[in-house]
């Protein structure tokens, strides 16, 4: 046990642990702020998994109750099963990797350009909104022949299905005040 400890101490002094790491790839601001938030509620992913827990409900009204509660209790465990889905549709598809290389190519390079001099297009200097759109325009074909409206929408549905059935069939977490709540004769 001492050693783990002294393991991970040797790993965070070199900057390997995930507190540490997490802050170095997303830089602050409000999606930084946000995603410390889920980290700090999200729920052991041992109970969220576990199989002794899922049955199937016995009636509507129960299969309701479920779902509004599983999904606020594990609400930033699902976040993260979300998250996951999109790496896995963009880590399987080549050709959207290849899209989101252009379109980031190309922001980054404009990045670059004005940081240098202000961008000049037609005698007329072009805002950051409109370079970033002009980014999205170029990519535009890219996208389109990677499939990337296909890959969002089974982004969605694959999400809205794993979400779904678990807090549908998992059964839920006992909240303080249950005891008191009585069942309608």
């Amino acid at each position: 046990m001492a050693a783990e400890r002294d393991q991970q101490k040797d790993a965070e002094a070199e900057g390997l642990s995930a507190a540490t790491l997490l802050p170095k790839l997303i830089p602050s601001g409000v999606g930084r702020e946000w995603l410390e938030r889920r980290r700090a509620t999200i729920r052991p992913w041992g109970s969220f998994v576990d199989q002794r827990r899922f049955s199937r409900p016995r009636n509507l009204g129960e299969l309701c109750q479920r779902l509004v509660r599983n999904v606020e209790y594990y609400q930033s465990n699902y976040v993260f099963v979300f998250l996951g889905l999109i790496v896995y549709c963009v880590v399987t598809s080549p050709m959207l990797l290849v899209a989101l290389a252009v379109f980031f190519g190309a922001c980054y390079i404009l990045y670059l350009r004005t940081l240098q001099s202000k961008f000049v297009l037609f005698g007329r200097e072009v805002s950051p909104a409109h370079q970033y759109a002009l980014a999205g325009a170029v990519s535009f074909p890219f996208f389109w022949l990677a499939g990337a409206g296909s890959a969002v929408f089974w982004v969605l549905g694959a999400t809205l299905v794993v979400i779904g059935s678990h807090a549908a069939f998992h059964l839920t977490e006992a909240v303080d005040g249950e005891e008191l709540q009585m069942e309608p004769v």
